[in-house]
């Protein structure tokens, strides 16, 4: 191969002569191509790394990304499930604890704070670490009160294999036979006191009948009074448990004592006259918790539910208040 050879025009000989090119301009010219060189690489060097991802970049963005995607779909999740654990804490407190009479667990034991302190300090700095520590928290709140209602739930099931002994107990059959719902003579609720002529409220139920009539204990339970007490005159009081008692009043006399046991259906006394009184009749009373309580709620044992919806509204009705 030929090598390019170079003239250029000398004017004062008018002829042209050849280029000679020392080794040291060969070489010069050399280094600075490859300064050239080197420096065009590193700008583009610094041009690809700001600009471009690495295969190994780009595959750690496509991770986090699919990462927080992942998170986001475990969250809503997450949400979903604890709407479902909502409504089985609605349910528990407003349905399942009423039918057994337990108390509702607190919002605030239900709904409380994870303890710890810097729980999630672990996940700070982190990619996505608002979305990670987010979900964690979420979890960890719904795992709480998943536990939370599966005490309940055991407690529940306790509740319903102690429900037929609860059943026995309960304040569930009339004081007095009373089949024909004719001996009604004041229900419970606000009415006018027959000696003091003012509204006062009532809180038992007043049967009318004979001096002597048999009066039956409405549950099973333990006799905790009988004697005399002021107002009420003889009067025998009764300990059903799960927070009932109930009480009858102006008794003419009664056959049981303090500590004694008696079941449903059982002859405790007699309609009498005694206390503060204005005619013969039983004034019975159910209290739960230490509150009175409308005894007419308390008779689904004893009545089908056409002679029931009577009794409500005789009790409702009835004015002519005996004691």
């Amino acid at each position: 191969m030929k090598k390019n050879i170079k003239f250029r025009f000398n004017p004062e000989k008018l002829i042209y002569e050849r280029i000679e090119h020392s080794f040291g301009h060969r070489f010069k010219s050399f280094f600075n191509t490859l300064l050239l060189a080197l420096f065009l690489s590193i700008v583009l060097f610094f041009c690809y790394y700001y600009f471009f991802d690495s295969p190994k970049e780009e595959r750690l963005r496509q991770e986090n990304a699919t990462m927080a995607l992942q998170y986001e779909l475990l969250n809503e999740q997450v949400k979903d499930i604890q709407a479902v654990m909502n409504d089985l804490q609605d349910r528990d407190d407003n349905l399942y604890r009423v039918v057994f009479q337990a108390d509702p667990i607190p919002y605030a034991v239900r709904k409380g704070e994870i303890g710890g302190v810097n729980r999630y300090e672990r996940l700070q700095g982190m990619s996505n670490a608002d979305i990670m520590i987010e979900t964690s928290k979420n979890i960890d709140h719904l795992a709480r009160e998943v536990y939370l209602q599966s005490k309940s739930y055991d407690k529940i099931v306790d509740l319903a294999i102690n429900h037929e002994t609860k059943l026995k107990h309960i304040p569930a059959i009339q004081p007095v036979l009373n089949k024909d719902l004719t001996r009604v003579a004041s229900g419970y609720g606000r009415r006018i006191d027959p000696i003091y002529h003012r509204l006062k409220m009532h809180e038992g139920m007043d049967f009318t009948a004979p001096i002597g009539t048999e009066v039956f204990v409405t549950g099973n339970g333990v006799v905790t009074f009988a004697g005399w007490q002021q107002g009420y005159g003889n009067i025998v009081k009764v300990d059903h448990g799960f927070g009932y008692e109930t009480r009858y009043a102006h008794l003419s006399r009664y056959k049981v004592k303090v500590g004694q046991k008696v079941s449903r259906g059982d002859v405790i006394a007699f309609v009498g006259n005694t206390g503060k009184s204005t005619g013969p009749h039983l004034h019975y009373e159910v209290r739960y918790k230490g509150e009175a309580q409308n005894p007419h709620n308390y008779y689904f044992l004893d009545l089908s539910p056409e002679e029931y919806d009577l009794m409500v509204q005789l009790s409702n009705n009835a004015g002519q208040v005996l004691d």
